[in-house]
């Protein structure tokens, strides 16, 4: 079917997409998952075109995803030969779900004109409306006719990986591919919605031990973590390394100590309250600093950074432990960078994704050249560091750090609760899955990492 305008509810969409929830939530069987009916359309969080300029001149944290975010009906599009459709059970909110909403950097419908400039294919995703959601997990539908390692019935996470191999730049490591995307955000029909459109290198298997909710909020933040601090991409840390990791207690933070633990590393992690720093030390991470009781003022005021307190800041990781860390897992960007090239030891790595407090990026460069520090950027995953990221989740080696769960329909609470910064770790939001809790099939090793599984939220609650 070709995509257009928003269209109203078909009568018969509610059976179709009850239908498919019931096959799932019944374990049907994989021929009769391909069986099933799809529908004209299906609901989805969405942005509209016409509301871009909505938070014209306001600063950042007065814009309001809650005002920007609608329930819409969106005409199911079209499947490439070399994708798939998927049932959302389960999505999560990222901070490029919060972007999206507040139209920063720029409105994501820029991407979409781009994309849909491509190709026959690529044109689907140019709509005057924007399907968020950059990560989901669900149960694959269907799948276009050159895919071949995935069928109907297969449970599924998704990365948000979105790129194909007919480029030469997709084939060392495809996120340095020209035509490389992050689906969700810099493409239409997301993971927030009731059916999503992916390709079929976007695909993972779910871990059995988690419900939908929770697997589903791991696979962006996850991967990134991974490739930050374990692929050669990335830091590549050894056993022994000291590594600073501001927002120890977020999203990506959390993952990001998780892997510095397994691999013998030494965590510092960077919080802001009591009960955060209580959650980081609950994971394993002996070292803590909340920058809020230690009242670091890194900027004395918008334009001028103070040295002195990257100074006292460094003289607090040697207290703990001892030496400067040999890599900083930094993304808040320009309020903290400053600090991270300072107290990076001599030789030591700055690995950067992200700027969740400003783009515009400030340091010193005398304690980046003389000391011969390095600053490298880093931006999600590949397809296999993505896919030994969730096999780590699936062994229970990596545990998910959602802390609570919203509906489809609270998709802008939950953007605002991010873009705020009033969450721990991921939030879930439920697509298809009417309650928290299902689609578990390997209750045993639940049983066994149950309270490393409800971590967050048993301190979020």
């Amino acid at each position: 079917m070709e995509c257009g305008a928003l269209a109203p509810l078909p009568s018969r969409l509610m059976t179709e997409i009850d239908a498919i929830r019931d096959a799932i939530l019944t374990d049907a069987p994989p021929d009769e998952i391909a069986a099933l009916s799809l529908p004209q359309s299906f609901r989805g969080a969405v942005v509209r075109e016409d509301e871009q300029d909505m938070f014209a001149g306001m600063p950042s944290e007065e814009k309001d995803p809650r005002k920007s975010t609608h329930i819409d009906d969106v005409p199911l599009p079209e499947l490439a030969p070399d994708e798939a459709y998927v049932a959302v059970m389960a999505s999560s909110i990222n901070f490029n779900t919060v972007w999206t909403s507040i139209f920063e950097p720029l409105p994501t419908f820029q991407f979409l004109k781009r994309l849909g400039k491509e190709s026959v294919w690529g044109k689907r995703h140019d709509q005057p409306y924007h399907v968020m959601g950059s990560d989901a997990s669900g149960v694959v539908l269907r799948v276009g006719s050159a895919v071949r390692n995935w069928k109907p019935g297969d449970r599924v996470t998704v990365h948000c990986n979105h790129v194909d191999d007919q480029d030469p730049s997709a084939h060392d490591d495809s996120m340095l591919a020209a035509n490389q995307r992050i689906w969700g955000f810099e493409t239409n029909f997301g993971g927030l919605a009731e059916i999503a459109l992916v390709k079929a290198n976007q695909l993972m298997p779910k871990p059995a031990h988690l419900t939908w909710e929770e697997a589903a909020v791991n696979a962006l933040t996850n991967s990134t973590s991974y490739r930050m601090i374990v692929s050669p991409n990335g830091a590549q840390m050894t056993q022994g390394h000291t590594v600073l990791v501001w927002g120890a207690s977020g999203g990506i933070g959390a993952y990001a100590c998780q892997y510095i633990l397994n691999g013998g590393g030494t965590p510092v992690g960077v919080v802001s309250s009591p009960e955060r720093a209580a959650l980081v030390r609950e994971m394993g991470v002996e070292h803590v600093i909340d920058r809020k009781a230690e009242g670091y003022r890194f900027w004395k005021d918008e334009h001028t950074q103070d040295p002195a307190e990257w100074r006292r800041f460094g003289k607090k990781i040697r207290e703990l432990v001892g030496t400067d860390p040999d890599i900083v897992f930094e993304h808040p960007g320009r309020q903290t960078m400053g600090a991270s090239v300072f107290v990076a030891k001599r030789g030591g790595l700055v690995i950067t994704c992200a700027a969740t407090s400003g783009y515009t990026i400030e340091y010193d460069n005398r304690y980046l050249w003389m000391n011969l520090k390095t600053i490298k950027g880093c931006h999600f995953a590949n397809y296999r560091e993505a896919w030994e990221a969730n096999r780590l989740i699936g062994e229970g080696r990596i545990h998910p750090t959602l802390s609570r769960t919203f509906t489809l329909e609270q998709t802008g609470d939950a953007a605002y609760e991010v873009h705020h910064n009033l969450h721990e770790g991921k939030l879930g939001v439920l697509a298809l899955a009417p309650e928290e809790g299902l689609g578990v099939t390997n209750p045993q090793l639940r049983e066994q990492l149950l309270p490393q599984i409800t971590l967050f939220r048993r301190h979020q609650g």
